[in-house]
């Protein structure tokens, strides 16, 4: 981001504080639009260019008539020159300067956070870190300036105490760490603003794809008239061990909501009668070494995992599939697994959570989530293939470099049965062809997008993985959204 902004900017013929102009003005704008009746803003600025564009929503909020207590944070180096300018022209402004240690006046009702920016990869310091606890120890709401002050740009994890915000306005483009990690926790809702640049930005190539609902009408076009059950792919689901039938089950009926035309699954004989009573369009039959053969060589697709257990009937279904070349999904204890005998493959996709990456990296479940894109990018060259790393932010990796950050889902997904159903949704777009690495991504924006509307109807609580079914339609079918729109 440090390159591309000297690089956009001398595209443009702008100065960096030219640029740092347009950004405190973007983001003066975005806080008086969203707390139009705030009469006194306090403006935390640090010691480098983030606390620059806090000076210079200082100076336009003093303009427009907003008292500004102004906090700004000591240092022997002296301040990078385009945030000096906008300092200089604050105190032009007859503006003033207060220590951190100031005392707050009793009516702050807005606080801009300009402590920190993208350049820190370590817990803020010790006068910093009181600056910070303070802006969220205040009952004001805090809009933070490019990113949460301790945030980690590059992986979103908060090694120390990180701002609160309630809303974050970035710049140019979006960070990484904005969008995993422990960003949900800490951005709040997320604005973006490309500062004039946007024709410069149409000509870069970014390393990252944020992905969202918007991008399903690529993957997911109108079926033809003249499709059938044939030409929508067949799918076989391994898995359902002793005492775990449902979890089997809401993968097979997550692969027919998500548009599998044929669903088999090879379970333990025990659960046939359930799953058929519960779910009468999947085809159920018990899992042998025949029906494991001969439904190998019927399927399109594979998906194994769900309720598979680690005994050896899991064991021996797994060691069969290992050997087969057509499109996988390896998920829960098929992962288990494949951690205790690794090997590398490129047909296949995992989906682990962080705790079984933990298990397949042989490391820590906090050293996963300290730097989730890097976790991701060890997993595929480990094991090959295309590696989706749950959890809030997802991480979608492919071997050949690719990479997207998920941006949907929320709390409620943190329940039992809900990486059973993702398999299944990602099943069948494999059947329907989609590249391992389009129908990972595509399958985790269904599946994200189907909670976030249950979220907003009834909230995060109580959420169930099989009630996503009822809210997966369009997003399967994105052209029906299209045609509403139109």
């Amino acid at each position: 981001m440090r390159t591309a902004e000297k690089q956009a900017a001398d595209y443009l013929g702008l100065t960096l504080y030219e640029l740092m102009q347009r950004a405190g003005a973007a983001a003066f704008n975005v806080a008086h639009e969203l707390y139009p009746q705030t009469q006194h803003w306090l403006v935390a600025c640090g010691h480098g260019n983030n606390g620059g564009d806090g000076y210079v929503v200082a100076r336009l909020a003093q303009a427009a008539g907003i008292r500004v207590t102004l906090l700004a944070l000591e240092s022997d180096k002296p301040l990078p020159e385009e945030a000096a300018y906008a300092r200089d022209a604050w105190l032009g402004a007859a503006g003033v300067i207060h220590a951190p240690e100031h005392v707050w006046p009793d009516d702050i009702d807005l606080v801009i956070d300009g402590v920190l920016g993208t350049g820190i990869n370590s817990a803020p310091r010790d006068a910093a870190a009181r600056l910070i606890e303070k802006c969220n120890q205040h009952s004001a709401p805090v809009i933070a300036l490019d990113i949460p002050s301790g945030l980690l740009a590059e992986t979103g994890a908060t090694p120390g105490v990180v701002i609160n915000a309630s809303h974050t306005i970035t710049f140019i483009a979006l960070k990484p760490g904005l969008l995993t990690g422990k960003a949900r926790d800490v951005v709040g809702r997320l604005h973006f603003n490309a500062l004039g640049l946007e024709t410069w930005l149409q000509g870069q190539t970014a390393p990252i794809s944020r992905v969202d609902s918007a991008q399903l009408t690529g993957w997911l076009p109108p079926r033809k008239p003249t499709s059938h059950k044939g030409t929508n792919g067949r799918l076989v689901i391994i898995g359902g061990d002793h005492g775990t039938a449902g979890a089997i089950r809401m993968t097979g009926e997550a692969a027919l909501r998500a548009g599998a035309g044929l669903v088999k699954v090879l379970t333990r004989s025990e659960n046939i009668a359930p799953l058929i009573t519960a779910r009468p369009e999947l085809m159920v039959q018990d899992l042998t070494s025949n029906s494991l053969d001969e439904y190998l060589e019927w399927a399109d697709v594979v998906v194994i995992g769900p309720g598979l257990g680690q005994q050896e009937w899991g064991k021996k279904a797994l060691q069969k599939v290992e050997n087969c070349r057509k499109p996988m999904l390896w998920d829960a204890d098929a992962l288990n697994l494949l951690a205790i005998n690794p090997d590398k493959r490129q047909n296949r996709v995992i989906t682990p959570h962080p705790g079984e990456a933990a298990r397949l990296l042989n490391c820590s479940v906090s050293q996963i989530e300290s730097d989730r894109l890097l976790s991701a990018d060890r997993l595929v060259k480990r094991y090959g293939g295309i590696v989706v790393l749950k959890g809030a932010g997802t991480v979608v990796a492919s071997q050949s470099g690719e990479c997207s950050l998920i941006d949907v889902g929320n709390a409620g997904m943190g329940s039992g049965g809900m990486g059973d159903v993702l398999s299944g949704i990602i099943g069948a777009l494999l059947a329907h062809k989609l590249t391992p690495y389009d129908a990972a991504c595509a399958g985790c924006v269904v599946h994200g997008a189907a909670a976030d509307v249950l979220a907003q109807r009834f909230g995060t609580r109580g959420m169930l993985a099989s009630d996503l079914f009822s809210t997966m339609y369009p997003f399967v079918n994105p052209d029906l959204n299209s045609k509403e729109n139109d």
